[in-house]
């Protein structure tokens, strides 16, 4: 048994009966990294003041405020196929097309930064529970990713944690690519 493990059935425990966990087919170390990254990255949005989130960011023609909504709006993208996929429902597909994923983008960076706090925090929650509630069949469920090539759930939580991380690099306030996990420093 890992030490992942052990910890895992040492929480179940301690919580009891009627909690919730991640179904044993879950992706354990992808989910790790992405939950690791969503609180590197909201560490790093909550060092910025409200005036620094429409600052420019390191991604050229964005502020930091379309890199926020470019992290909520996929894990909303997210959230939408692993919601159907519970609900054994046809998977929608990741974005409207690029023109429209820019475009929500482009309109959601002006949100006031109270607003786009909310987003990201509303959005990475919304996941977790998704991902959490995911009966174990549904992980191995295919969907299209964002530039609509398919690929199992499973693969969510992996392209969940790379933009997490990347994300937190592109706020471009301190955060340096010996912060991040091995996986993703190349």
């Amino acid at each position: 048994m890992s030490d992942l493990d052990a910890a895992r059935r040492a929480l179940q425990e301690r919580q009891g009966l009627g909690a919730r966990y991640d179904a044993p087919e879950a992706p354990a170390e992808d989910l790790r990294l992405a939950r690791l990254g969503t609180a590197y990255f909201a560490r790093k949005l909550g060092e910025l003041s409200d005036a620094a989130l429409y600052a420019p960011s390191r991604v050229s023609g964005w502020s930091r405020a379309h890199v926020i909504c470019d992290i909520a709006y996929q894990a909303r993208a997210i959230s939408r196929q692993v919601e159907a996929a519970t609900a054994g429902e046809a998977i929608p597909p990741f974005y409207d097309g690029e023109a429209g994923r820019i475009g929500d983008i482009e309109l959601g960076a002006t949100l006031p930064a109270r607003a786009l706090r909310h987003l990201f925090d509303h959005a990475a929650v919304h996941l977790n529970v998704v991902w959490r509630d995911l009966p174990g069949a549904g992980w191995d469920i295919v969907a299209g990713d964002a530039q609509g090539q398919t690929r199992s759930l499973h693969v969510t939580a992996m392209e969940r944690a790379r933009r997490l991380w990347r994300g937190a690099l592109e706020l471009d306030n301190g955060a340096r690519l010996r912060d991040l996990p091995p996986e993703f420093r190349g």
